[in-house]
């Protein structure tokens, strides 16, 4: 089962909000997930980032894939990075 972090879209028409959630690939964008790790709010200025980060770099070092998009909010609060440099170190 291959595990992605992704966004899932909520919210009403041209209002977005999103959650950054943990969900098998296969799953629709909206659909089921496994975990929420965090909220994504575009629309607030500067745009509201929040992140579980002990939960995401659980399932980053499970195995788990980001998505683009996923990556850059986890590399804007700081998550990319930790897991990064934790992972050069071990090798």
């Amino acid at each position: 089962m291959a595990v992605r972090i992704r966004l899932a879209r909520h919210g009403k028409k041209k209002a977005p909000f999103y959650r950054l959630v943990v969900a098998d690939s296969r799953s629709p964008r909206d659909g089921r997930f496994i975990e929420m790790l965090g909220t994504y709010n575009p629309m607030t200025d500067p745009a509201d980032v929040r992140v579980n980060e002990e939960r995401a770099m659980h399932w980053l070092k499970e195995g788990a894939i980001p998505s683009d998009t996923a990556r850059a909010l986890l590399r804007r609060v700081g998550v990319w990075d930790r897991f990064t440099e934790g992972k050069a170190a071990k090798a």
